[in-house]
């Protein structure tokens, strides 16, 4: 398995990705430039946070219309895992190869924390154990998912809410929710179950000497998934 980490102008965490991926999850994994137009040679794509071109026009707008994007998309539709965490999650709404948008947070103002997740799906068997609640930190201030009732009703129906923000009970409540997103949706795959958007970093939860690895479980369902 070898990743893809894409690069955009205004990218902040694709460091962190890059070094979760090689020394954490131990797979190979290089950047790719925005600009380029092929990744052959690789296995899967990730999408970091950040802001990439500034978040100017609506956070992920601009980079959904970069040329390698089009290289994602043949990636994705030929059924390799692609991950976006944060700003890459935008990327991939913005792009079409998910449903719904993110929106400036309930609170109006920029959260950075730790929060719980509660697994929904083994949709792509994205998850190793459904029962497991991880802890991962978020940190963005348009993290708020929205949907219309037509692709609500079809994401639920069909299994595809990927995580949802939950209590330490394991409850999706209110007070759990970090930034108001509906029904506490915290990630979504798409059809196929290979294509995953969330919001929260599972790339800096990869260590215990920063914080917690959580994030492994997740990382290495993404490395192990099967074309």
């Amino acid at each position: 398995m070898k990743i893809a980490v894409v690069r955009f102008p205004g990218s902040n965490c694709d460091q962190d990705a890059l070094w979760a991926l090689r020394s954490d999850v131990g797979v190979a994994a290089e950047y790719v430039w925005h600009e380029a137009t092929s990744l052959s040679g690789f296995d899967g794509v990730f999408l970091p946070g950040g802001f990439s071109y500034g978040d100017y026009l609506r956070c992920g707008a601009m980079a959904a219309r970069a040329p390698l994007m089009s290289a994602v998309r043949d990636l994705a539709e030929r059924g390799h895992p692609v991950i976006g965490a944060c700003n890459g999650f935008q990327v991939l709404c913005e792009a079409g190869l998910l449903e719904g948008a993110l929106l400036l947070n309930h609170s109006q103002k920029f959260v950075c924390r730790d929060v719980r997740l509660r697994p929904e799906t083994q949709k792509g068997l994205w998850m190793e154990s459904q029962s497991q609640v991880l802890r991962l930190p978020i940190a963005h201030g348009e993290g708020r998912y929205i949907a219309d009732r037509e692709n609500l009703s079809r994401l639920n129906g069909e299994g595809r809410v990927a995580f949802r923000y939950v209590d330490s009970a394991g409850d999706a409540t209110e007070d759990a929710n970090p930034n108001g997103s509906v029904e506490n949706i915290a990630g979504i795959v798409n059809e196929a179950g290979n294509v995953l958007g969330l919001m929260p970093h599972p790339e800096r939860a990869t260590n215990a000497r920063i914080g917690g690895t959580d994030g492994l479980v997740l990382l290495r369902a993404f490395s192990a998934m099967k074309v």
